[in-house]
């Protein structure tokens, strides 16, 4: 893999604007490509310090300010772990003995709860333009899962089976692409975004495209047959099983691009249920926070919005790299999610986020946006200015734990963290950026 240095400050550039541009530049010109899958504690240092450590979605947040779902996922990792043996036993010590670090501090992003524990699998990306690193657990499937919350013995057994078998099959099959150089993942990206996925609420052609070139390198990774089967059986099955991977592109790929100290592009968003939090390229490590909203959409049968859980998931790093919500229109199978359900709703969602962003992606083409590249780079100073704050495709997790999913729709990020980071631009440059 190859390394870059393009480490730059304020210093470096005449203007915020030339700032923002290079900053976008890196964000597209990166290569992230799937090179293992692996146990946490192996392939992330803060997990493997023998201490109970897990990882959460969103910005730094305490066991008490966390919703009951995204306890239930803590609880459910503790058990996971052999912490406990009862509920109230995790629940003991996730509260009192566990340290909580957000997945993003570690290069990590994780999808609703986001809570990944040492012995996890998780995927290792590597930029092969840049060199930086990011991970993420696998995807579980539907039903009760941990990222909703749940932790019955359904849950952790589907667990024990990813750290078991599919991680190591993956890794075996990763082992032995082309020159063992991994599996490029943009190009899986912009072809499944030609096929009618946005990559965050819809990803059924990026987990078929994944299925499809996985299957041959499994049955050539000499592994038992009954695995070869479960594997493919479940990859075949799990809509959106490529959600994961493309979360860990994207972080990859703004990652690279927090290398360069300047402007006022937002190179990550993240929800804990309790806080919406955003990071800017020229203001480093610093979260900016505002409450979280609560999405709205389309609910599952014997549901209501009064039952929907907070704002959650480090899954808006797709809206961070211009997916998501924010190419909404590439996606006509999902645009009955934004409420009214037409196409032309869809466009003109696409159309307002344009409004807000440095440029376009001309590595991700939407067909059903005149193949105009997905809307990228979002400028804190333009939300700030036109009031539009960017809209997140979701799904939506139950008020309480282990239920699951109940719906899908969209949120938007509260103007709050947006504003307090213009603020704080506004001091760093010396001028007013608003």
């Amino acid at each position: 893999m190859n390394s870059t240095d393009i480490s730059r400050t304020i210093d470096d550039f005449a203007t915020i604007n030339d700032a923002n541009r290079a900053v976008v530049d890196v964000m597209v010109s990166g290569q992230p490509t799937l090179v293992d899958v692996a146990q946490a504690h192996t392939l992330i240092p803060a997990l493997d310090t023998g201490e109970k450590v897990l990882l959460h979605a969103g910005p730094p947040i305490d066991f008490a300010h966390m919703p009951q779902t995204i306890q239930g996922a803590c609880i459910g990792a503790a058990l996971f772990e052999g912490w406990a043996t009862t509920e109230e036993g995790a629940r003991e010590i996730v509260s009192h003995q566990v340290r909580l670090i957000p997945c993003h501090e570690v290069g990590a992003v994780g999808p609703m709860g986001g809570i990944t524990s040492a012995h996890m699998a998780v995927m290792k990306v590597v930029n092969a333009v840049y060199g930086n690193t990011s991970f993420s657990t696998l995807n579980e499937g539907i039903g009760k899962v941990l990222r909703f919350g749940g932790y019955d013995a359904e849950v952790l057994e589907r667990l024990a089976w990813m750290r078991d078998v599919l991680g190591p099959a993956l890794s075996a099959a990763l082992r032995v692409t082309g020159d063992g150089g991994g599996y490029p993942l943009g190009p899986v990206m912009a072809r499944a975004l030609t096929m009618g996925d946005e990559m965050h609420q819809r990803n059924i052609a990026a987990s078929a495209l994944f299925a499809k070139d996985m299957a041959p390198l499994l049955a050539r990774a000499d592994l038992p047959s009954e695995v070869v089967a479960e594997v493919t059986d479940f990859l075949g099955r799990t809509d959106q099983f490529f959600l994961n991977i493309a979360m860990a592109a994207s972080k990859a790929s703004a990652d690279a691009a927090r290398a360069i100290r300047a402007g006022s592009v937002v190179t990550a968003m993240a929800r804990n249920g309790y806080e919406f939090g955003i990071r800017v390229s020229g203001l480093g490590d610093r979260w900016f926070t505002a409450p979280v909203n609560t999405p709205t959409g389309l609910f599952f049968t014997g549901y209501d919005q009064s039952q929907a859980c907070p704002d959650m998931g480090d899954s808006a790093i797709m809206e961070t790299l211009g997916l998501g919500g924010m190419s909404i229109v590439a996606a006509p199978g999902v645009t009955r999610f934004l409420g009214t359900g037409g196409f032309e709703d869809a466009l003109a969602t696409t159309e307002e986020m344009a409004e807000i962003v440095t440029g376009h992606n001309p590595a991700m083409p939407i067909p059903t946006w005149g193949f105009q590249g997905a809307p990228i780079g979002i400028d804190i100073r333009l939300v700030v200015q036109t009031g539009i704050t960017p809209i997140i495709n979701s799904g939506i997790a139950s008020i309480h734990p282990g239920v699951g999913q109940i719906g899908a729709g969209t949120v938007r990020a509260p103007l709050g963290c947006f504003t307090s980071a213009v603020e704080a631009l506004a001091q760093v440059y010396g001028i007013d950026v608003a």
